[in-house]
């Protein structure tokens, strides 16, 4: 009998009784079962409002991408079972690396986010500030801070792992606590993964809920501080963009959809350059990882007509030595759909494709699965189509076979790309397209056409391809998603994506209040002054508006001589008398990282002490010139302090400080300014 799969709500697995069966996609043989019992979705959501949410803003950034951290070592610590479960939905050992593996390396991208990009607390401070007053007394910034909602995701089958992992990462960095409701036919899979997450002990209570089956009347129960993300068909996008609650309570809706992604060769590519092998391999790759069954496959193939010939030899040559069968089996490179339901789907748009179009090659070139069983698979042949008249069709520009297909589109290079571009954007928007070219000026003059109708765009020749990781491969740090039909939404980007889940705040008000606020010192704000150098304070000492103004430093030509001789910078500006005259300056000034260093020298406390290293410098800007004759001074502040949670070799703790560093003239004028970041260790 098949094990049926459950639900997590409400701190529970839910769901004995058997409903609908899951099949096997290699040989059709059941795999698991859907529970029957109906979820009662006001349970989760108060499960999730009045436990997860609390439990989640109990931590703060930094503590949460510490879990994402140990959640990722644990899951691939136990990556095989999930691997063993994946080929069942058709997916060969390298496709379900890139759920598996790639899904647990989002996760460790988005604890690299959290650690190195957001503060300890739960306040983002989006500077800059920006004065609102004469005097200094009123200023406005923004501040990003969790919504205190709940984030609803409904997944696709596609990437039963990766595409719930990509979503759950940054909304729980966010601090939104998680309902993931993926498609039935891969849900056995999500199951499992989720399984071990909540095995883990990682997760605090209510940050993770599972819906295996229907969302019910959950949609309808969500409240304005909630987030609805959708990655699926761009119908059912549609049907659930206009979902009355959503739009009643004005709830952000995320959509991304699948789409007919293009890849273009480039009107000076010929056949014998290394840029025409890669545009064939992209395309041969596209359609048979993962059976082609991804949102960002390239669904169609635009080349210069007089490469058409050339091209369909290449593409159907390499279709040719495509073993397909059963996945688990070393020499086959492609698997099967993910249901029968989904290859019933695909022949049909095969054959409304094909009406008034040719098959350059498909299931009439020696399709025979390998494999016991195979029979009864969902398996479908890599179906290579050509349009020769791309311009008068419409089909080829609106119907997606989700599978492993795709259709060559011919245009004419002789006037340029043009006509290709105009071909791309029929799709009427994509998640990502490709231009394979040898030559920059092609692409300068393409991509800013191409860039309004694609997500991505992928510039591809010879030198890219040594590191290209590729059409169809989202990176956590870059944007996911693409205008018109892919949706309109955005996911992943790097930090971009955990602020999809915060909400943005305008701030105004006394320099004093905005750093109390942001938990960062903002320049006209009260400082404490002290007679313990900031630099003798342990990391827990410090306070953000600790400070220290240094005595004076008057510069003179010696030390502009010196520096010069030192560092080899002899610009005119410090040394030749009537070229500076008749400069705009009118004099001759010191080497603007004179004035740095002269500043350094003035607030440094030299003695061994918590201040372990200075690692950067950010947000420099020499604002006046200083002169021979003119006094400094500097004035050194604790802006900001992030505990990473990190010891160093020797096995004390340690933090990360900003320190804010103005300096000025004898006529108080500001003449440099930028912020030092700082290794300070703590006391324990």
């Amino acid at each position: 009998m098949s094990p049926v799969l459950q639900s997590h709500i409400a701190g529970r697995w839910l769901g004995r009784e058997p409903a609908q069966l899951l099949r096997s996609a290699i040989d059709g043989r059941p795999v698991a079962a859907m529970h029957a019992e109906v979820i009662d979705f006001g349970e989760a959501l108060a499960h999730a409002r009045s436990t997860g949410l609390p439990a989640l803003l109990a931590l703060d950034f930094q503590q949460r991408a510490a879990i994402l951290k140990a959640l990722a070592k644990f899951l691939l610590e136990r990556k095989e079972p999930l691997y063993a479960l994946s080929s069942q939905t058709g997916a060969t050992r390298t496709d379900s690396w890139v759920d598996i593996e790639g899904g647990a390396g989002t996760l460790f991208a988005y604890a690299g986010v959290g650690a190195g990009d957001l503060p300890s607390g739960n306040v983002v401070h989006e500077g800059p500030v920006v004065p609102l007053g004469k005097k200094g007394g009123f200023a406005g910034t923004h501040i990003l801070v969790p919504r205190r909602g709940v984030a609803v995701h409904v997944n696709a089958f596609n990437f039963p792992v990766w595409g719930m992992l990509e979503k759950f990462a940054p909304s729980f960095l966010a601090g939104m606590p998680c309902i993931v409701k993926p498609a039935s036919a891969t849900s056995y899979l999500t199951e499992a993964c989720v399984r071990l997450m909540h095995e883990s002990g990682l997760l605090p209570e209510g940050a993770l809920q599972l819906v295996i089956g229907g969302t019910g009347d959950l949609l309808d129960r969500l409240e304005e501080p909630d987030v609805v993300t959708f990655t699926g068909s761009a119908d059912t996008a549609a049907r659930l963009r206009t979902h009355p609650n959503l739009v009643r309570r004005s709830i952000p809706f995320n959509a991304e959809a699948d789409s007919l992604n293009c890849a273009i060769l480039g009107p000076d590519v010929a056949p014998d350059d290394p840029e025409f092998d890669l545009f064939v391999k992209e395309v041969a790759r596209e359609m048979t990882v993962k059976a082609g069954q991804k949102c960002t496959a390239i669904r169609r193939a635009i080349v210069p007509r007089e490469r058409l010939d050339a091209v369909a030899a290449a593409l159907r040559a390499r279709l040719a030595k495509v073993v397909v069968g059963d996945p688990t089996l070393e020499q086959v490179r492609m698997g099967a759909l993910a249901s029968h339901a989904q290859q019933r789907d695909v022949a049909e748009r095969v054959a409304q494709l094909a009406a008034g179009n040719e098959i350059v090659f498909g299931e009439r070139d020696g399709f025979a699965p390998v494999g016991e069983g195979v029979a009864q698979g969902a398996f479908f042949a890599p179906t290579l189509l050509l349009c020769r008249a791309p311009l008068a069709s419409d089909a080829v520009h609106d119907i997606e076979a989700f599978g492993p297909v795709s259709t060559l589109l011919p245009y004419d290079g002789a006037g340029g790309i043009d006509e290709a571009l105009a071909l791309a954007a029929r799709g009427r928007g994509s998640l990502v397209g490709t231009l394979v070219t040898r030559t920059p000026s092609i692409a300068a003059q393409a991509v800013p056409r191409a860039a309004a109708w694609h997500g991505r765009l992928l510039l591809l020749e010879r030198e890219a391809a040594v590191e290209s990781t590729g059409h169809g491969s989202p990176l956590p740090s870059l944007k996911h998603g693409g205008p018109g039909r892919a949706g309109g939404g955005e996911e992943l980007g790097g930090l971009r994506a955990v602020t999809h889940y915060l909400q943005r705040c305008a701030l105004q008000g006394s320099p004093t209040m905005l750093a109390a606020i942001t938990g960062e010192h903002v320049r006209g704000a009260r400082v404490r002054e002290s007679e313990v150098h900031p630099f003798r304070r342990h990391f827990e000492d410090l306070q953000v508006g600790d400070s220290l103004l240094t005595h004076r430093r008057t510069v003179s030509e010696a030390d502009i001589v010196a520096f010069g001789g030192i560092s080899g910078d002899y610009f005119y500006m410090h040394f030749d008398e009537i070229a500076a005259r008749q400069s705009p300056f009118g004099r001759r000034i010191a080497h603007g990282y004179f004035v740095l260093s002269a500043a350094a020298g003035l607030f440094v406390s030299p003695a061994p002490g918590p201040v372990l290293a200075n690692y950067g410098l950010d947000t420099l800007r020499f604002v006046k010139p200083v002169g021979i004759g003119d006094t400094i001074r500097a004035r050194l502040t604790c802006k900001r302090k992030v505990d990473r949670n990190r010891k160093g070799p020797d096995g004390v703790g340690q933090g990360v400080v900003a320190w804010d560093v103005e300096v000025t003239n004898q006529d108080d004028e500001l003449v440099a300014s930028y912020d030092i970041l700082t290794l300070v260790a703590k006391r324990v």
